[in-house]
């Protein structure tokens, strides 16, 4: 039973990493081939996917549609090249000018230079779509903190109620959700504290649990405790025999095991049983933006209410699409530079078996958790394709620099030499990435 339940995890893994780089791969090849035709670039064939072809469709402009065999992977072949990474005219007998101006060797360098930078302009499209859809779907806390829904917990007593409004907790004013978390972090870690609320037009003293119980939130992907089952609402009793009341007790548990394994107590829905989780080191950013290397078991802070939450508008969603996509890309580019630096382990480093992981644990999360994965991929797939390496759109768009500010492009040997460097760092990187998925799991 357990090797097809392991083989049932392995196709979920497999099947979501499919979907999840096919979804990428047309979005950036899309880019490509949408720019090339707008600028009066033919293409031949769309391909998602390499090997045979397994359906192909041939659309009234001549373009041959299809998908194939391997899925890790596709292409756009232009007219008179292989792809959108052509770096210099070829020799085209017997096509007259205007024939050749809709070849991706024959077009001008400003068409050219377009149609290579739309894959990864169109993958970071992909990604402010994702992140704005996902904030007008899922919707953003009330200003005011506002309970939305009450978690079940394993002790009774609580007098909130949906729709309390919380002016105060223990006597000190909560005026938002981040002052409410602030003070959580100051308050007694005890099971019930006393709340100020506005229920409809009156104003109370009430008793509830603790803002911030012991309660999971959120299950990291790729973690201990995603791999022992813990689910999102399960309520942590004891962990490394203490008994715990609030989450912020957790952290310290876990790191005084310093890696030994922390046995747990949870209650669920009424049940209560026992798990044991291997806490695992990560590369945490601190608030300075500098990373941390500590143990974790993989777990987010729940509160014990879900807040209330409202519905952004365009501008609002879109606005903090942008600033999330930002803080990503500084978050990218600081843990490169931690590890080529050694700051912190290789291990952070993934290749494909660590994204399809990654991928297949997001589904398991659910649909937000999947999409909003998505987009953080095509964020990197659209990064990683701009670095100035021979065989990357980056290193075709240096080419094209070259050519436009010494009105000629790089020598045939030049080329020759410099695609075999950048093939070889960029089947090094694969190499070591996999490695890392490999020896650091």
């Amino acid at each position: 039973m357990e090797i097809f339940a392991a083989l049932g995890g392995t196709a979920w893994t497999v099947f979501f990493f499919i979907v999840a780089l096919s979804i990428i791969v047309f979005v950036h090849e899309y880019g490509h081939y949408i720019v090339g035709r707008w600028s009066g670039i033919h293409a031949e064939v769309f391909s998602i996917g390499f090997g045979p072809v397994l359906f192909s469709h041939r659309d009234r402009r001549g373009t041959r549609w299809q998908i194939a065999a391997i899925p890790f992977g596709g292409y756009v072949k232009f007219l008179g090249d292989a792809d959108a990474s052509s770096v210099r005219p070829v020799n085209m007998p017997g096509l007259s000018p205007a024939e050749r101006r809709h070849t991706m060797a024959g077009a001008p360098l400003w068409a050219r230079s377009a149609t290579v930078a739309a894959g990864p302009v169109a993958n970071f499209i992909l990604t402010f779509v994702l992140l704005a859809g996902i904030l007008m779907v899922a919707g953003l806390p009330r200003e005011e903190p506002t309970v939305g829904e009450l978690r079940a917990l394993p002790f009774g007593g609580a007098e909130l109620q949906t729709g309390d409004v919380i002016l105060a907790i223990e006597g000190q004013p909560t005026p938002d959700l981040p002052s409410l978390g602030a003070l959580a972090g100051v308050l007694p870690d005890r099971q019930t504290v006393t709340y100020t609320i506005r229920r409809g037009d009156r104003q109370m003293d009430v008793g509830g649990p603790h803002p911030f119980p012991a309660v999971v939130g959120q299950v990291i992907i790729r973690s201990a405790a995603m791999d022992a089952g813990l689910q999102a609402g399960d309520v942590i009793l004891r962990a490394g025999g203490q008994e715990v009341t609030t989450f912020r007790q957790l952290p310290d548990i876990v790191a005084q095991s310093k890696g030994a394994p922390v046995p747990l107590t949870v209650w669920r829905n009424g049940q209560t049983f026992e798990l044991t989780l291997v806490p695992r080191i990560r590369s945490v950013a601190d608030e300075t933006g500098a990373f941390v290397e500590r143990y974790q078991i993989g777990i987010a802070s729940g509160m014990a209410f879900v807040p209330a939450t409202r519905s952004p508008g365009l501008i609002e969603s879109m606005s903090l699409a942008v600033a999330q996509m930002w803080g990503m890309t500084v978050t990218t580019f600081s843990g490169l530079w931690h590890i080529i630096t050694g700051a912190i382990s290789s291990c952070n480093f993934s290749g494909a078996i660590g994204i399809a992981e990654t991928m297949g644990d997001a589904a398991r999360n659910g649909t937000e958790s999947f999409v909003g994965m998505l987009a953080v991929l095509s964020l990197g797939i659209g990064i990683i394709n701009l670095f100035p390496i021979p065989v990357l759109d980056g290193g075709h768009l240096v080419f094209h620099a070259y050519e436009a500010v010494m009105r000629r492009p790089p020598s045939e040997r030049a080329l020759r030499v410099l695609m075999t460097i950048g093939l070889t760092i960029v089947l090094s990187l694969m190499l070591f990435a996999l490695s890392r998925d490999i020896l650091c799991m």
